[in-house]
């Protein structure tokens, strides 16, 4: 039986999206939800592993995918050691620092642990790409202003990477033979500079940066301190105002830009004006990254959810135009993503990493 279908898996909090690709092209996705109550059976998120394992395997057989036609499996990457940027194959030691959550538990450690064990049923290779651990920073990036804080490497870097190789084909060039910045705008917004395919800096999509619908992004440090040291907030409500409740949310009650853009149309001067402040820090970090390229930028790329709005891109486009030309790749599709690294594997075109080569050890 010829094997050509490749198994993506991405693990979500309370669901598993899953798609089967035949090289470029989507033959079946599914969003499988979990509901609440089988979850909370489980202690720990990896402790879920089997669970959804199972329901995937059924999944591919229902769509008559059987799993002998595999040529490959592809999970969401997850919270690993720093890692330099590609599609690596899964391994033991991999395995082992997704289930013991070496920077931290998060349902996207699943990926990796799930398609290490489909794929060793059927004697095929399973893979993840781009997870959010990718830290190609330079030293000087890392430099906070404070010994006690170093600046860390936190992006969409699945999107991010994705949409550079995109733009890199529609120029009929490589990736590496371009410098582009790259804005990520979705409910955390991130910002980056590419040096010939590498992602040297960025803000912390958490903590850094823009506003973005629900996060608060740079704030004033003083003034936060003395909120914390208020007494009226607890750390937990304090880290649900920065992440969550915070950005756009926290100003005008929603995180949904079009809903944000009924009230502008509507002539809602408020909604407005914080529409276009998250525009304008967003253009302030496009222009504080180009500093980290000398200038030397091909294109500065507009993408994610958020970058559907008209509105928004052509108020940021008025404020950069100057640097580049601003390319809009609007949408984040991380399964087409995790697909994409895997097919360029496959063709030869990239040559798979291996885990245990590329990360640093310090326990």
């Amino acid at each position: 039986m010829e094997r050509k279908y490749v198994l993506v898996i991405n693990p979500g909090s309370t669901s598993t999206k899953v798609a089967v690709y035949e090289g470029y092209e989507r033959k079946a996705q599914e969003n499988i939800t979990h509901e609440t109550s089988d979850l909370e059976k489980y202690e720990k998120v990896t402790d879920q592993y089997e669970y959804r394992k199972e329901m995937i395997v059924k999944w591919l057989i229902d769509k008559n995918f059987n799993p002998s036609k595999l040529v490959a499996v592809v999970g969401r990457g997850g919270l690993l050691r720093p890692m330099p940027s590609g599609t690596y194959k899964v391994s033991k030691q991999m395995i082992d620092d997704l289930v013991v959550g070496i920077q931290g538990e998060h349902a996207s450690n699943l990926g990796g642990m799930i398609a290490g064990a489909i794929a060793e049923s059927e004697n095929i290779e399973a893979y993840i790409v781009d997870p959010v651990a990718v830290d190609e920073f330079e030293d000087v990036a890392r430099v906070s202003g404070t010994p006690q804080i170093i600046r860390k490497s936190l992006v969409h870097a699945l999107n991010i990477k994705a949409i550079a190789h995109r733009v890199a084909n529609d120029k009929n060039v490589k990736v590496e033979d371009l410098n582009l910045v790259i804005a990520h705008l979705g409910g955390g917004i991130s910002v980056v500079p590419l040096l010939k395919g590498r992602m040297i800096d960025a803000n912390n999509a958490n903590e850094m940066g823009p506003f973005s619908p629900e996060r608060t992004g740079s704030l004033p440090v003083g003034d936060v301190a003395k909120i914390c040291f208020s007494g009226d907030y607890t750390f937990a409500e304090i880290k649900k105002k920065l992440r969550g409740k915070g950005g756009m949310t926290a100003y005008l009650g929603t995180n949904d830009a079009r809903e944000v853009l009924k009230r502008i149309e509507d002539g809602d001067e408020n909604a407005k004006l914080i529409f276009e402040a998250m525009g304008y820090q967003i253009s302030k970090e496009i222009g504080a990254m180009a500093t980290v390229l000398q200038g030397q930028i091909d294109a500065i790329v507009l993408t994610g959810g958020v970058a559907y709005s008209k509105y928004l891109t052509d108020y940021i486009k008025e404020r950069v135009a100057f640097i580049a030309p601003v390319i809009l790749k609007p949408g984040e599709d991380e399964m087409e993503a995790l697909n994409e690294g895997v097919q360029r594997v496959l063709s030869g075109e990239e040559t798979a990493k291996i885990y245990e080569e590329e990360v640093v050890f310090n326990d």
